[in-house]
């Protein structure tokens, strides 16, 4: 069938674009700051080169997400995205000063941007019960791409010549083969991604709502005063609704199959000032606990990241060697993780994965502050230590990772898909850019950096707890709608 071959192809494109720039990760970071240092930077512009690439891709995120919701078409956000990359990496390959370096980061980053695009594209493709699948798939690519990466620097190393006026060395040629990367994926962008409009088995789920939802909800202002101390975690009124219903009151109205043409283009009559209202898509309690979780475990794992080699050299003497293999086994143990969540996906719902992987997460930072805060013993018993909390913190990230992306593509509108993709990776990206902050100024004090971790582990444990209830996918027919007091404006 057409259809199916072009959606292959799709999805195979969308997995090299992630594999890329899982490459581009390791490729660049391991010889960034011996770069930096030939160029005569201060040990600074090492922290700066690394957050100026999550910074650029945090700010253009939403708007990349905006544009292809916009269009319904991401085949020409990730052709314009893609350019960035390839400017960004020319720009490190020419290298000349600290400064045109930092440039580059910043640029390249714009790139990443597109990934909100992407996800709000294979949120409008796939069902809801398939969609922790395929999103779990997109991950490990990356997830392949930070093992291959290692791998192409034992050839990039031997690089020494000259490329006209620029010279290709160690250093400068990590910037040359992604630069040329991302041109070949362009072409392949061109000749095998498509902008598919949902398939068949899509649309004949809209239009198979029962009759009884044909039946719109009737407000009644009698009910007002009761709706009024229900909001907040684990409110326990007798109005609160139910799993898997939508919240009660002006906040949401019923539109039979989802979509009706008429209320789009009601919407298109209102005035600039309500489009306001739509925020308050991001203040429910369900929103609001999925971007803390993506806060979180990104801030924790990013930290721990930056927390682990430090103790390694300290207390077990490693080496660059070391740290490689670490990183390695790592990598595939996430992998791994992927993959069997794929698994668990189509048995359990997102939220029971979600609970899953925050038990295995809090295990892991209580182990890591009663036995690597202080560590003690001889070698064996350190490295013991040492390979138990890594290896629980990486088993537990999958688990939050994939459930966390998947409902909250659930949970939120899927026509706004686009922005709202791009506004959780922004969450994540300002979480990338403070976990290692946080790190590096405390590796003399664990004990503070766990602590603080653990707190606020434990305070996203708290909050999926009381909300557990909520973080499940709404009913179809539902939209956000504007309050009484929008009405009467």
């Amino acid at each position: 069938m057409e259809y199916q071959r072009k959606k292959k192809l799709t999805n195979c494109t969308i997995g090299l674009l992630f594999l890329s720039g899982g490459i581009e990760y390791a490729v660049i970071l391991p010889t960034i700051w011996a770069y930096l240092q030939t160029l005569h930077a201060e040990p600074y512009f090492l922290g700066l080169g690394i957050s100026a690439f999550s910074l650029t891709g945090l700010l253009v995120g939403p708007l990349f997400g905006h544009w292809s919701d916009r269009s319904q078409r991401t085949k020409a956000v990730i052709l314009f995205a893609n350019m960035f990359e390839i400017a960004g990496n020319f720009m490190y390959f020419m290298g000349i000063s600290k400064w045109l370096l930092l440039g580059s980061r910043l640029v390249a980053g714009v790139g990443t941007g597109v990934g909100a695009s992407i996800f709000g594209y294979l949120t409008r493709s796939t069902t809801s019960q398939e969609r922790a699948t395929v999103f779990a798939a997109v991950m490990a690519c990356r997830q392949v791409g930070l093992l291959i990466g290692p791998a192409c620097n034992l050839f990039l190393r031997l690089c020494n010549f000259r490329l006209g006026p620029f010279e290709v060395n160690k250093f400068t040629a990590p910037g040359l083969f992604m630069c040329l990367l991302w041109v070949l994926l362009q072409f392949v962008v061109m000749a095998m991604y498509y902008d598919l409009q949902p398939g068949p088995h899509l649309q004949r789920a809209a239009l198979a709502a029962p009759e009884e939802e044909e039946k719109p909800l009737v407000q009644h202002e009698a009910g007002q005063e009761e709706r009024d101390g229900q909001h907040g975690y684990g409110s326990t009124g007798t109005a609160q609704r139910a799993p898997g219903e939508p919240p009660e009151g002006d906040e949401y109205r019923y539109v039979p199959n989802g979509h009706l043409a008429e209320e789009e283009g009601r919407e298109k009559e209102t005035s600039p000032f309500q489009n306001f209202s739509v925020m308050r898509e991001y203040l429910r309690e369900e929103v609001v606990v999925l971007l803390t979780a993506q806060f979180i475990t990104l801030f924790n794992q990013t930290a721990l990241e930056t927390m682990v080699t430090p103790i390694t050299q300290r207390y077990l003497s490693f080496g660059e060697l070391e740290n490689s293999i670490m990183y390695f086994l790592c990598g595939i143990e996430v992998i791994c993780g992927f993959f069997l969540v794929r698994c668990l996906s189509s048995r359990l719902p997102d939220r029971v994965i979600l609970v899953l992987g925050l038990v295995i997460c809090n295990v892991a930072c209580v182990w890591c502050l009663l036995f690597l805060a202080r560590p003690r013993g001889s070698f064996p018993v350190l490295l013991t230590e040492l390979v138990v909390g890594v290896f629980l913190q990486v088993l537990g990230l999958p688990f939050v990772a994939v459930s966390q992306v998947s409902l909250f593509s659930k949970v939120t509108a899927e026509k706004t898909q686009g922005f709202s993709q791009g506004l959780r990776r922004s969450v994540g990206g300002v979480a990338t850019i403070l976990g290692p902050l946080w790190a590096g100024g405390l590796t003399e004090n664990l004990y503070v950096m766990l602590g603080v971790m653990m707190g606020l582990l434990s305070l996203l444990t708290v909050m999926v707890g009381l909300s557990y209830s909520y973080l499940v996918e709404p009913p179809r027919g539902y939209v956000p709608g504007p309050s009484q007091e929008e009405q009467r404006s």
